[in-house]
């Protein structure tokens, strides 16, 4: 079992930066593949981003490329996303999550079906 807290959303103007942190707690955090995603209101949750247990493997959804960055800090059992140059279109609550890498270091995940462990989410909301 893991525990996760995301934290650092909030209410920023088109073309500005947030960065999201997510927490974790429980069983070894460097045991997990972490992926962030996001739910838009009226709108599936949908993958944003993911790396591996190592930290040496990441992968982005295409509207994110280039924008955002997903990095970890296994001493700190933490995970980040970096997001800059936001637009309107990224407005929605961002959730953090965990999936068991089975040892593989650069295993990552992209569906959410894959993801056992969620946080409770954290708002953003880019204005025009």
């Amino acid at each position: 079992q893991v525990h996760l807290v995301e934290s650092g959303g909030g209410f920023v103007q088109a073309g500005g930066s947030l960065r999201l942190s997510c927490a974790a707690s429980g069983r070894t955090f460097s045991s997990y593949a972490m992926g962030w995603f996001r739910q838009a209101p009226g709108k599936e949750r949908e993958f944003v981003a993911t790396i591996s247990r190592s930290g040496g493997t990441t992968y982005y959804t295409d509207s994110v490329k280039g924008r955002f960055t997903i990095s970890r800090d296994n001493a700190k059992n933490a995970v980040y996303l970096q997001m800059n140059s936001l637009k309107p279109e990224d407005t929605a609550v961002y959730y953090c999550a965990a999936a068991d890498a089975w040892g593989y270091t650069s295993t990552y995940y992209t569906r959410r079906q894959d993801y056992p462990y969620w946080g409770q989410g954290t708002q953003v909301t880019v204005s025009s």
